[in-house]
């Protein structure tokens, strides 16, 4: 059942997206050759709990850590490591922060030193992709047209749009209805209205759109081993267009 939010429980949840926004911003600072994705689980952990927050998604059906930190081929649910990053990688990380009983939730990919000019192509498409989706996520159309809007913009771009993870709804618990692809049709699924709160989280890669499970049954990877990029936002549908409740 998708529930719609009152005006205070959107503005509730736009609280804890700037927090949100202000740790990608610091993540992004300390990106660079040498430092590892678990430095950055650490700094999350204290930077949350410094301003009262905490990391909805440790603990989440036994996953242990604040963030995801997915490197290279790796598509989501990439668990920090010791092992540092270096020249030339991209690593998304993706949490979710629950202020004062509020949830928001935003992944962001960072490119580490000087990347190649391909990675940076893929990073750029699948960031626009996602703004794409955004603009279609109005009063009156549908989930397809969000789908649609990716889907088409990424694949002209000769990039595949991966199927198996997916949007959400997000409120009182981080996956809520409705379910949001990054494909489809236009005019097809349920129909945006006011006060719906969604994810909108596409996932590129620049081959193969199919995946590939590790061994700890949570992170997913390219089939072919070539890369793969994120960005996403929590965004709320209001009559006067989408409100993005995560902007960095």
């Amino acid at each position: 059942m998708i529930t719609l939010k009152s005006e205070r429980e959107i503005e509730m949840m736009h609280e804890a997206g700037k927090l949100l926004a202000a740790t990608h911003r610091e993540i992004a600072k300390m990106i660079k050759p040498g430092i590892t994705t678990w430095e950055i689980e650490e700094f999350v952990e204290k930077f949350l709990k410094e301003h009262g927050a905490t990391p909805e998604q440790k603990g989440y059906q036994g996953y242990k850590y604040a963030t995801c930190a997915s490197v290279n081929d790796e598509i989501c649910h990439g668990f920090p490591q010791k092992k540092a990053l270096k020249e030339g990688d991209i690593v998304t990380i993706d949490m979710v922060v629950r202020l004062n009983g509020a949830l928001a939730d935003s992944a962001w990919t960072y490119g580490v030193g000087e990347i190649s000019k391909d990675a940076q192509r893929l990073l750029d498409v699948t960031k626009e992709s996602l703004y794409k989706g955004i603009a279609a996520a109005t009063v009156g159309n549908r989930l397809g047209d969000i789908g649609h809007a990716i889907q088409s913009y990424a694949e002209g771009e000769k990039f595949s749009v991966v199927r198996d993870f997916t949007g959400h709804g997000i409120g009182e618990s981080m996956h809520e209805d409705p379910t949001v692809l990054h494909y489809g049709k236009p005019g097809k699924g349920a129909r945006l209205k006011e006060g719906m709160v969604i994810t909108i989280e596409p996932m590129l890669n620049a081959g193969t759109w199919h995946m590939k499970m590790d061994r700890n049954n949570w992170t997913a990877r390219t089939a072919d081993g070539q890369l793969s990029a994120q960005y996403e936002h929590t965004i709320a549908i209001t009559k006067n267009g989408p409100i993005i409740l995560t902007e960095q």
